[in-house]
């Protein structure tokens, strides 16, 4: 599937119905395209601030806004912008985003932090400070996010350690889980179905398959998926079958003519 020229995608999110929503990097813009037909458009410019990890309720779209330190709220047919949060003042990097019942978890890959935005707009955001395990480092931390069921425990990976860790979304306290040896390194976005997590390693152009135990303690990579058409994929949605995956293309110079795409695998 073709996205538009110079688009730089980084984000992903899927639905209602076969729809699917990509971010810029580059300028915020919000690109919606038919899975079905492959065509699309550009539904908001972007407030010249990336446009990263996103996911669907509705027709709203949450989307992480990068160096912008901030969350937006988008509708998905006119490309309005709903709401807009100021998440932080600090340099930051807003990453990815999963919606809960009661909120939607916002990842920062700069500084040892959860926010919180509400899920009906009403309301403020909230910090929640990191602990237990997890310590951050020089480059990419806390990168993709995904909620376990009830919505009381976030599953995190941090890009730069290849490590995966369980947060309590009460207290912020971080627990690692045991990995059996193996490393989750450029790990970017996630998608959680049932005890089976797919983790995108981006610079690795592969996608890891996690099956955690009951409790999300422990997980064991089972299989590494990966495809000729791969060029730095970022993050992951399904629709069906597919798993579809923006290619980011990280290790080409971006120009207002390079060429992006995103592919479907099938599961």
């Amino acid at each position: 599937m073709g996205l538009p020229d110079g688009f730089q995608p980084e984000g992903i999110a899927t639905g209602p119905g076969p729809v699917a929503f990509f971010g810029s990097r580059a300028t915020g813009a919000i690109y919606r395209a038919d899975l079905r037909t492959g065509k699309g458009k550009v539904i908001s410019a972007g407030p010249g601030t990336p446009s990263l990890g996103m996911k669907t309720r509705g027709h709203r779209l949450f989307v992480a806004g990068g160096t912008g330190g901030d969350a937006r709220v988008v509708d998905t047919r006119s490309g309005r912008v709903l709401t807009s949060y100021a998440l932080t003042r600090k340099p930051s990097f807003v990453n990815d985003v999963v919606l809960t019942r009661s909120g939607a978890w916002f990842t920062d890959s700069t500084n040892p932090v959860l926010y919180r935005v509400p899920i009906d707009g009403r309301g403020r955001a909230k910090t929640l400070a990191l602990s237990g395990d997890i310590e951050f480092g020089d480059g990419i931390n806390a990168n993709g996010i995904v909620a376990l069921p009830g919505g009381r425990s976030l599953l995190v990976v941090q890009s730069n350690t290849g490590k995966l860790f369980k947060v309590d979304a009460g207290s912020g306290v971080a627990e690692e889980v045991d990995l059996r040896g193996e490393s989750l390194a450029n790990g970017d976005g996630l998608l959680l179905e049932g005890r089976t997590l797919y983790t995108v390693q981006n610079r690795l152009n592969v996608v890891a398959v996690v099956r955690l135990n009951g409790h999300a303690t422990e997980g064991r990579v089972v299989e590494r998926l990966t495809d000729p058409r791969f060029d730095v994929p970022t993050t992951v949605a399904r629709f069906g079958p597919t798993l579809y995956l923006p290619n980011a293309r990280f290790n080409t110079p971006p120009t207002p003519s390079t060429h992006y795409d995103a592919i479907g695998i099938h599961r």
